[in-house]
Formats: C-alpha cells, structure tokens, sequence
C-alpha cells in the first residue's frame, strides 16, 4: 500500500511553518509505551491525580472502555514497577526477601482472586438450590418432621413418604393455596428488584457480554444487584413463572467476581484484568447451573467472551472447577448430582433413531426462531405499555401460569424437577405418576403435548419481566417435553410393529426405545435453538449424563438445531436482546460486506480544540453545550491538522483541578501543547495529571496547560478504509474512537455506534418491514386489557359496597398504574426512540439518565 491509502501508516510529517508543533504520532499508545518514552510521574501528587482520573473513569455510566489507552496504561505501569525494582534484588538485607514476597504475591493474584471468587460462587449456588427447592415444595404441601425440609429430603430413603403431607385433603383448597403462594412469591420477588435493585431483573447475559466488550454500566455488577438477586432468584422460581434460574447463575456470578477483585490493586483500576476475571466468573456460573466446568468453560468462549486469551482459558477452567468442588462439597440434594436433572444411561442407540433425531433437531430450530420472534414483539409490548406496572405484571403472571399449570403434572412441578422425572429410563426408577405406565401411554402423550405447547406461550410472555428470569431451563423443559413426547410414540411404534424391518436392529427381549433419550436429546436441541450456541451445549449434555455413547446423537440433533436456526437469522436471544435494547456491542461472530469507505459513516461536523487561543470561559460553555465524551485537539481552526485526543473526563478533571487550587481568570488561554519551545513533542501515551500549584507563579493566572492531558497518538485512519477494516479495529483493539483524517487534517470521527447504526440502516432496507399493523394490534391489546382492568375494577367496587376501589380517578392514576414510581427505573438504558435506534446519548426522556456520546 501507499502511505495515502495506507489507514494505520505512520503521519505525514507537518507543514515547515510550524516545526516546533510538529509531533510523532504511532499507530497506538501501546506501540509508543512499548518504547519506553513515557516519563512515570515524579512525586506522589502526580501517582495520586492519576490513580484519581482513572477511579473517576471507571464509574462513568453508560460509556466504553477504551482498550488501547487501558493498555497502554498497564504497559506504563508495569515498566515503572521494573524501573522502581531495577538493581534491589542485587543488596542484602531484610528487605529483599520482603520486595520478592511482594512481587511474588503481586503475580499470584489471579489466582488468589480466581479461587476466592469460585468458592464464593459455589456456597451462593449450593444455598440458592436449597431454598429453590424448599419454596417450590412448600406450595404443594409441608414436611411434618421438620418445616424447612422439602419433600426429597423430608422422604428421604422411605418408599412411602408419611411424613410430607399436602396441605389439605380437599383438592380445590390445595389449588388455591397453591395459587395464592405464587402470587406470594411473584409480588415479593418483583417489589423488592424494582425498589433496591432494578439491575437484579432479567437474565443478565446480554449486558454482560457488552459489559466484557467494554461498556460500562454503572450497579450492574454491584455488590447491591448480587444481594438482591440471590434473594429474588429462588422467589421466582418458586412462584411458577416460566423462567430459570441458569441465566441469572452467570449474572450473580460475575457479580461476585466484580465485588471481590475490588480489593485487590491489581484489578481495581484495570479494566483487561478485570475483564479476564469476569470471563472466567461466566464459565463459573454455567458450570454450578449444569453441573459442566468444561461446557462452562466452552460457553464463555463461545457466547459471553469477544476476547478470550489462552491464560484466560485456563484461570476459567479453574474458577469453574473451583465453583462445582464446592458445590460438590456443599452437595445441596445429598444425592452427589451436582444439579437436580443429571442422568445416567446404561442401554445404546440405534442407527434408525437418527431420523427421529433430526426430527427433533428440526423442532429445536424452529422452536427457538419462533420464541425469539414472538418475545421480542411481547417485550416491546412491554417497554411500551407496561413499563409502570413492572410489580403487577409479574404479580399476574404468576397468577395467570399458576392457574393454567395446576391441572397438569408435568406444569405444576418445578421445572428442574420436570426434567429429572423426564429423562429418567422406565426400568429399576420409580414411576412418576404412571409415566412409563402402558395404559397411561396416550394420556401421557397428550399431557406432554399440551406442557409443550402451554410452556412455550408463557416463556414468551413470562422472559423480560422484571424479576429475575433466565430462558435456559424453560427452554430445556419444553425440548424435554416433547421429546419424551416423541419416544413414548416411538416406543408405541415399535411395540404395534415390533418384526418391522425399519426395527431390525433391536434386540429381542430387551427394551429397544428409551423415551429418556429423547427427551434428553430434546432439551439440547431447544437450548441450542434459543442461544444458537453448538459445542458448549454438546459438552454441557455429556458432562450431565456421562454417556460417551450420546455424543453422536448430541452432535446430529445440535448440528440440525444450527443449521434451521440460521435460516431464520444469526444469533441467539442474547444477540437479539443485544440488538433490542440498543447496546453499543459489535459481534465478532459477524460478518458483513458494505462495500463503503469509513467516510460514508463517520460523523463529518466534529468539535475540534484548536491547541491555543481557546480561553477557559469558551471551554467551558462548549462542554456545557454537548455531551461528547472526547474532542479532537488541532493546530487551528484553519489548518485542522491533528495533534492529539482529550477525554472529556480529563478536560473536566484539569479544569476543575485548575480552579480549586489556584485563582484563575475566565479569560485565562487553554493551552494543550507545550509552550516552552522545546522543538519536537514525543511522549508516547496518555501523559501522567500535572499539578497546578506553581500555576500562579510560573503563568501569572492567566494561562493552563494542558498539554500533558491529552493523548498524543489517538488511532486514525484514511477516509477511504474500507468500513468493513474499521470494524475489525473496533472489534481487534478496542479503541472508543477512530479519528479519520486526511493529510493531516481532521475529516471526521467514527464510534462504534456510527458504524451500528449505519448497519441497521443497511440491514433495514434489505428486510423493509411495515410495522403499522404490528402496532395497531398492540394498541387494540392495549385497549382490551384496560377495559379488562376497568370491568374488574367495577366489580370489585361494587361487591365491596365502595369501599375498595381499584381504578383511579381524572387525578390520580389510570387503571393498573401505580401513583409511585421507583427513581430507579430511570436508570434503565433500554430506550431505543424507533426501531433500529441505538443508545447515542442524545435522548432525555423524564430526565432520565443520558447515555453521552463519545
């Protein structure tokens, strides 16, 4: 390439009228720190100022990491820790054993952290299970020995239970209990997420793989949205609600990992380290769910991660093996099963099986294209009408699920529990309720059908509401309905034709069909189909059941899963949920051919700092007036040749440094080059603060430099990069901005919400959707379930002699809305104002929080 078309080649040198302007600018500060330029700062008042750019940096809400500049940073450090070491291992004395035992603690904080966090997670799971367990039983009944005992092990090792007593022997009060708890624990799960915690809502999985890219939510990984997510978590569960618990497990457990690594210096304020424990707490979090460090391990690297080193691979396994050690110690069902539904299979498969594979393979896809579609229509539904009432949402459909799932066997139970009877072979286990029963074969086909087709309704309207709510376990569940549904018909197949030569393979006088088997094989294929994730899934089902011999099928069903999936798009709900809330995430799974240069996207009407002439009032009114999280710095406003990058956060920081120590005039020049004469400027990074006592002395007050705060090597490229390059540098690098420039001179900047949206809009055209009927159906809904809610707010009135009134009048609240609405909500980013909007910062809606830009 030419140094012209070249976008990462080194600057062209500047105009001769300016030589003592002229700057050497890289490709990165990683490259320029890598040569050692950077002059640590001198004293502990300097130590102190930057350590307090970067605790203020690391709490701005809604913003993205800058990786180049983060490592840059760790370069930085790590080479003034060398020079600060250099020579003291070579004297005697006390001291160096000291130093050594120091350096030796710094390099084995990892895995102090990596084992610490794993142990944390692994006691949270093993209580988390216990109490999920005991609230599901106690809708059905009590234990007579002991209150706090669930029915396993309230019957432990009798045959016949005497002990476990439902609550009453009347059916219809059993079934209005078991309503009543429900709603119990839907209400309680709901008010206490909206009022402390509202982060706490919801599986947690999509904004933590922004959050591993990048971006920067501000309480999501807090210690608060830990606590009150291992509270809500098993109130959830237990009320019925189509959700699981798997998803939020990958939640709480980064937040663990987030709360512990605080204390250590070496991750507080360093985001790739920090980014590499909260890889490996994901990996921890999959593996105490299933029961599967490996397969933890392979959905990190496959789902939550965009960058996965090899040492990260191997501290993930740790913390995973760590987390599932303590779970196995803990043992939460005294059964040695690390998770409820893990299965042991003694008989084989046969080749003829493959085609009923496939067929539930073919089912997992589509299964997961039309939940994916529909749920992402309810929760648009949702943000659009119902974001008030979050509390009675929840509370109604938990009521709605309990009254539907009562009647039948496979809904009433805990869904865990539903998996563990389904994938249980007929022979030496107990029969749950005539399961594997002859006569009770098409009632059971029936009941598995109707579980099916009920389940799938109520995940679609039950995932997005705000309590805590995973979509792995529904997801399983369904799959291990049906296909246990599929193996009773082809155990019913083989028994009516048992001599068929499609039946050729099986032996006589041995069970040939294991409906087991499939419905095993259906919860893979529906997992995959909802998260579009291949390898881990395959892993997770092998380390569950231990059977080398289900691999192949394992592989068939999730191979067909894929393949019908990508039919009908890329990515999981995740990735879409990704899409829906509008989070500044580019996927490396991606792919895309635009065919545009970068200087179709970028944005072309830049605010630039001229180096001088800028005096400190016009500053600061120009930050007052826009919300950009960075400006370029030029030469002048004529030339717009390029000298640098400064944060907002820093210009902010000097500024107000500047004022508190020392009287400074409004008129007072805002210098951000060196003013000393000195011929050519190479610092190599983002230069250390610099203190401002000596301003009054050395600049009479009417002077602030700068200089020393702005980043001399920002990353730029030409304006006719392909944007399909631009992206891969987003993606490879990190970088929160890209400069475009041309001969030196300023063109535009790009981020990577420039690029999303141009995305969108190329991606929009292709698929051009009318959604004015979508919408006018979500309005006629609107308008039924309000009149719904006035016609039971009449009838209550009426009954109660108007004592009770439920609907509002012209001054207070409308029907089902609360007069009180929690501040917190408004800490939501998920306010896309149109279709394919993405978070820009630009919108301010009830002075909500504002998502700034660049």
């Amino acid at each position: 390439m030419s140094p012209r078309t070249t976008s990462l080649s080194t600057q062209q040198p500047r105009r001769p009228s300016l030589p003592n302007r002229r700057i050497s600018r890289r490709l990165s500060a990683v490259s320029s720190a890598e040569h050692g330029r950077y002059r640590p700062p001198q004293g502990s008042t300097d130590q102190e100022l930057t350590e307090e750019i970067e605790e203020i940096k690391r709490y701005e809400d809604f913003t993205t990491i800058d990786w180049v500049q983060d490592a840059a940073r760790e370069q930085l450090r790590r080479r003034a820790r060398q020079k600060e070491n250099a020579g003291f291992f070579e004297r005697n004395g006390s001291l160096g054993w000291r130093r050594k035992l120091r350096d030796t603690y710094d390099a084995g904080q990892a895995w102090i952290v990596v084992t610490l966090v794993g142990a944390a997670i692994g006691l949270n799971a093993a209580f988390l299970n216990i109490v999920t367990e005991w609230l599901s039983d106690v809708k059905l009944g009590y234990c007579t020995t002991a209150f706090y005992l669930n029915e396993n092990f309230c019957c432990w090792g009798a045959d016949t239970c005497d002990e476990w007593h439902p609550w009453t022997h009347i059916g219809l009060i059993n079934y209005l209990l078991y309503f009543l708890f429900s709603i119990l624990f839907a209400l309680t799960a709901a008010s206490i997420v909206k009022a402390y915690a509202p982060y706490a809502a919801g599986s947690g999985i999509s904004e933590i793989k922004c959050i591993i890219a990048g971006f920067v939510m501000k309480g999501f990984l807090g210690f608060w949205t830990l606590f009150i997510k291992s509270i809500c978590l098993p109130l959830a569960i237990a009320s019925g609600l189509s959700v699981g618990k798997e998803g939020p497990s990958v939640h709480y457990a980064v937040c663990t990992g987030n709360v512990i690594s605080r204390y250590f210096a070496k991750y507080k304020r360093n985001a790739a380290k920090t980014r590499e424990i909260l890889t490996a707490c994901a990996a921890a979090g999959v593996a105490v769910a299933f029961g599967s460090p490996i397969g933890g391990v392979l959905f990190s690297l496959e789902e939550m991660s965009s960058y996965f080193p090899l040492k990260t691979i191997w501290r993930s396994y740790f913390c995973a093996l760590v987390a599932t050690a303590v779970l196995a110690a803990m043992n939460p069902f005294r059964t040695g099963q690390l998770v409820m539904f893990e299965v042991r299979y003694d008989r084989s498969w046969h080749f003829f099986e493959i085609l009923f594979f496939v067929f539930i393979g073919i089912f997992g896809g589509l299964y997961g294209a039309f939940v994916m579609k529909w749920n992402l229509r309810a929760q648009a539904f949702r943000k659009k009408y119902l974001a008030k009432y979050a509390i009675l949402e929840a509370t109604l459909l938990a009521a709605g699920t309990a009254l539907i799932c009562y009647p039948n066997m496979f809904l009433r139970i805990d869904m865990t529990e539903e998996m563990e009877k389904l994938f249980l072979e007929c022979e030496g286990t107990h029969d749950y309720d005539g399961l594997c029963e002859t006569k009770n074969r098409w009632t059971m086909v029936l009941s598995l059908l109707f579980a099916t087709v009920v389940r799938t309704f109520l995940v679609i309207i039950s995932y997005g509401c705000k309590v805590p709510a995973g979509i792995f376990v529904p997801s399983m569940a369904i799959g291990a309905s049906f296909g246990r549904m599929v193996g009773i018909l082809v155990q019913a197949l083989h028994e009516a034709s048992p001599h068929a030569k499609f039946f050729a393979a099986c032996e006589p006088d041995v069970p040939c069909i294991t409906p087991g088997t499939y419905a095993f094989l259906g919860a893979a294929a529906a997992l995959s189909g909802i998260m579009h994730i291949t390898v881990s899934v395959v892993v997770i089902m092998f380390e569950l059941t231990g059977a080398l011999t289900y691999i192949l099928p394992t592989m068939i069903v999730v191979g067909v899963t894929k393949a019908v999936s990508e039919r009908f798009g890329k990515g999981g709900i995740a990735d879409r949920m990704i899409w829906f809330n509008g989070f500044p995430f580019l996927d490396n799974k991606e792919e895309h051919t635009f065919g545009v240069p970068v200087s179709q996207v970028m944005t072309t009407e830049v605010t630039s700092l001229p180096s001088t002439g800028l005096n400190l009032e016009s500053l600061e009114r120009l930050l007052a007036q826009n919300k950009y999280q960075g400006f370029p710095i030029i030469e002048d406003r004529t030339s717009k040749n390029l000298t640098g990058y400064i944060g907002r956060t820093e210009l902010r920081y000097a500024i107000d440094r500047a004022k508190k120590e020392s009287s400074i005039s409004p008129t007072a020049e805002c210098l951000f080059v060196q003013s000393d004469g000195t011929g050519v400027q190479t610092p190599s990074g983002p230069a250390p603060p610099v203190t401002f006592r000596d301003i009054e002395s050395s600049t009479g007050q009417q002077t602030i430099d700068l200089s020393r705060f702005i980043d001399p090597t920002p990353l730029a490229v030409h304006p006719r990069l392909p944007l399909e390059t631009v992206m891969e540098l987003f993606k490879k690098m990190g970088p929160r901005v890209i400069i475009v420039e041309y001969r030196g001179r300023v063109a535009g900047l790009v981020t990577v919400k420039d690029c999303l949206k141009f995305q969108f809009k190329v991606e929009a055209q292709e698929t051009q959707h009318d959604n004015s009927a979508l919408d006018e159906r979500q309005e006629k809904l609107w308008d039924m379930m309000n009149m719904a809610a006035d016609w039971v707010a009449d009838r209550v009135m009426s009954v109660s002699g108007g004592r009770v009134k439920l609907k509002g009048t012209g001054r207070g609240p409308g029907p089902l809305e609360s007069e009180v609405q929690d501040p917190r909500d408004r800490l939501e980013p998920i306010r896309p104002a149109t279709h394919h909007a993405i978070l820009d910062g630009t919108e301010d809606v009830d002075g909500g929080v504002e998502l700034r830009d660049r």
